[in-house]
């Protein structure tokens, strides 16, 4: 039992932790995954297994390394199923974005270790305040649709549940570089003592990591770190250890029309863009977003006996920081400041000035889970409490041409959210016979939400800052049926899975007391089919994922001039995943996966308003697709192996997708195709360095000019009596053909 420890293959992941399975697994054994090789796993509470009748993809350490010369998570992401990512600063380091199957970054969610990472009021992961997580991940695993439950406010329609590197038998060091064009550069250092007096093991991380973007100042700085300490018993292990980063990027998120672009060049940013005293452009020079995230989990599990494990955690997330803007033409009032008379005589009721919104959050709580698995049964009871506090306010740092008192850093708006989150459930899964197994999923959860305090959104009608009185309770039952069959190489399973979801902090403070939106639920249906051989593999699964009352953007506004996000009735996703893996040879192999889906809005009811605030018209478009749903995303890569050398060709297909819910045809992303290619070479034991990767990528191969993310809106002007319509839309800009060199020394 003890050297099993010590190879890492037991128990050490706290609450997450089921089983502790260590076998070697191939493909035969585990049909769902479509990896042509797959390495040692320990099954995870929240995770699937090749008995769970849901679609998922692993990603092993190995295939992450591959590919981690600095880009965000999401990038390293990218090729699996039904999955697209898009980038602010167009080279995917900085703020990026991950959807799947369409759905944004609020619906999916994101744990490490089992330990919710979402941000509870915003629902979304910020992956800019984690940078090279991957460094000290062991493996990562994306479900699709509604999946196991799971704890976190994003789970709706995907996960991804990340586990952190388990301790390493031998002590090592390593020293890891990477450079490329807009002068990305990533270092990291890794170290870890092996196994201390049998019993312990530590290990830590730094990394930094910088890019000055192919956006104009689209730059980044970013630092972060893992640390662990871990204790080994033969039934008992514990694990403490701490994870977080440093992010200053100079904003990028507005993106430019493609009429700006032709005037300004596809790289323009307009963010931090004014006019100056001699009428030219300029730029603020400190438009930055800054946060500090700082993430803690001790872990516990315990062996009782041989059928019994019990584990629990403790887990606690700090974040503060600002983000630094240029405003122009504000009115003053909406910030607590008087009009004042220029030098002029003239009365100024509008100015530049530059705001600081402060965000101040404290994330904790605690989970349990009881495992017992003999003979044809596997059980699992879990639960997690947990408690928010997030603080927002705002200041204003400077005002154009004022006269008048302005407090040092004066705030102009103060609110508090808070979040009290607790849930339980139960999973079975017996087997029936040799070849059948059934599976069940039972979920209770309980929300209280409040927020208390003055919004950053100024009320017209009372001539104040809209008041936040937001005291709200959820309770939601979220079962998960299904029946897996298996034999020989072959693998099909049937569910059903509901899930629910509560409004984000968003819909509640652009919004107004009148229009204060419903909780969403989603009935997934799910059917798959694989089959495994040592060659090859194929798998297909089909799913329909029906929503009821979804929350979309209907181009509504609030009473403060918001845009709405509104319960519609009736909305839907189904599709078709194919996925394949062919090795002919011992030195290549190809993958593929294939996407086909329909994702609509039944009855859409669109709303446009004059001048974009006042006047609201209707327009009933009928079924439509939902945007950023793409009906077509196929992925491909051609891997070359041969001794220390490697080489792949990974493409990546991505349709039409359409920027807002009312079918404009103004406002598409066109569909794009973009090729990545990545060499390496790997020498072992070479002057004192146990292994030595040098590494080189050349991105977007083609040179494809695309965009993978935007905005839309619409507006109407009256002319001779006609009213006429008008819409406008921003592209996220991606960069053209780039390279990244990558080294590796490992001691």
């Amino acid at each position: 039992m003890r050297s099993s420890i010590l190879r890492g293959t037991v128990l050490v992941l706290g609450l997450s932790v089921i089983d502790a399975v260590g076998a070697e697994t191939s493909v035969e054994a585990d049909a769902d995954s479509l990896s042509v090789a797959l390495k040692q796993v320990d099954v995870v509470a929240n995770r699937a297994n090749s008995k769970t009748p849901i679609a998922f993809t692993n990603l092993s350490k190995k295939e992450l390394t591959a590919n981690n010369d600095g880009r965000d998570m999401t990038y390293l992401l990218g090729m699996t199923p039904s999955v697209t990512v898009s980038s602010d600063a167009g080279s995917g380091i900085g703020y990026t974005a991950i959807r799947v199957r369409g759905s944004d970054p609020s619906r999916i969610n994101v744990t490490a270790n089992g330990i919710p990472i979402n941000d509870p009021e915003s629902h979304r992961v910020y992956w800019v305040n984690m940078p090279d997580l991957a460094s000290s991940l062991r493996d990562v695993q994306i479900q699709r649709g509604v999946g196991t439950s799971a704890n976190g406010a994003g789970a709706f329609g995907g996960s991804i549940n990340m586990v952190t590197d388990a301790p390493a038998e031998d002590a090592y060091a390593e020293l890891s570089g990477a450079y490329g064009m807009y002068n990305t550069n990533r270092e990291t250092l890794r170290v870890g003592s092996g196994v201390v007096g049998e019993r312990w093991s530590f290990d830590a991380r730094l990394s930094h990591m910088g890019s000055d973007g192919y956006i104009e100042r689209a730059t980044s700085q970013l630092w972060s770190y893992f640390g662990q300490g871990t204790y080994h018993g033969y039934n008992t292990n514990v694990r403490i250890l701490a994870f977080g980063g440093k992010e200053r990027t100079y904003m990028a998120w507005d993106y430019a029309s493609k009429e700006q672009m032709e005037k300004f060049g596809r790289r323009y940013n307009p963010c931090g863009e004014y006019t100056d005293s001699e009428g030219k452009r300029a730029y603020y020079p400190d438009q930055y977003d800054n946060f500090i995230q700082h993430h803690f989990q001790l872990l516990v599990s315990q062996r009782i006996g041989e059928w019994f494990h019990v584990n629990a955690a403790l887990f606690y997330t700090k974040d503060d920081g600002h983000y630094d803007q240029y405003k122009t033409g504000r009115t003053l009032e909406e910030y607590g400041l008087m009009p004042f008379i220029d030098a002029d005589g003239s009365l100024v009721k509008k100015s530049d000035l530059i705001r600081l919104k402060y965000n101040v959050n404290g994330f904790g709580g605690g989970q349990a889970t009881f495992n017992f698995r003999r003979d044809k049964w596997d059980v699992t009871l879990g639960g997690t409490v947990s408690d928010f506090d997030g603080h927002h306010f705002g200041r204003i740092k400077w005002v154009r041409n004022y006269v008048g008192p302005i407090d040092p850093l004066q705030k102009y708006y103060d609110n508090n959210g808070r979040k009290f989150d607790a849930n339980v459930y139960l999973r079975a899964n017996y087997d029936i016979n040799r070849y059948i197994s059934v599976f069940a999923d039972m979920q209770y959860r309980h929300i209280h939400y409040t927020i208390k305090g003055e919004s950053d959104n100024w009320d017209w009608a009372t001539s104040s800052l809209a008041t936040l009185d937001v005291d709200r309770r959820w309770d939601f039952f979220n079962p998960k049926l299904g029946v897996n069959f298996s034999t020989g190489n072959h693998r099909g399973f049937l569910s059903w899975a509901v899930a629910q979801k509560e409004p984000t902090r968003d819909n509640f403070t652009d919004g107004d007391s009148g229009h204060y939106p419903e909780s969403e639920r989603l009935d997934d249906f799910e059917a798959g089919y694989t089959f495994n051989h040592k060659l090859f593999s194929v798998g297909l699964n089909l799913y329909y994922m029906s929503y009821k009352d979804q929350l979309v953007v209907t181009g509504q506004l609030s009473d403060t001039g918001n845009p709405l996000s509104v319960n519609v009735p009736d909305s839907y996703r189904m599709g078709m995943e194919f996925q394949a893996a062919m090795r002919p040879c011992e030195w290549f192999d190809w993958q593929f996966n294939l996407t086909l889906s329909c994702n609509r809005i039944k009855d859409f009811v669109e709303h446009i308003y004059e001048d974009e605030w006042t006047n609201p018209i209707s327009f009933d478009r009928g079924d439509t697709p939902i945007a950023f749903s793409p009906g077509l995303i196929f992925n491909n890569s051609f891997n070359f192996h041969h001794k220390g050398l490697d080489m792949s060709l990974q493409s990546h297909y991505v349709g039409k997708q359409y920027m807002n819910n009312a079918r404009s045809e103004e406002t598409v992303l066109d569909s794009y195709f973009i090729s990545d290619l990545h060499l390496g070479y790997s020498l072992k034991s070479i002057a004192g360095i146990k292994e030595l990767r040098l590494g080189f990528s050349i991105y977007n191969l083609f040179n494809k000019k695309y965009f993978n993310n935007g905005y839309a809106g619409a507006g109407y002007h009256v002319e001779n009596g006609e009213k006429v319509i008008y819409r406008y839309a921003g592209y996220a800009a991606q960069a053209p053909i780039h390279v990244m060199a990558t080294a590796t020394f490992r001691f």
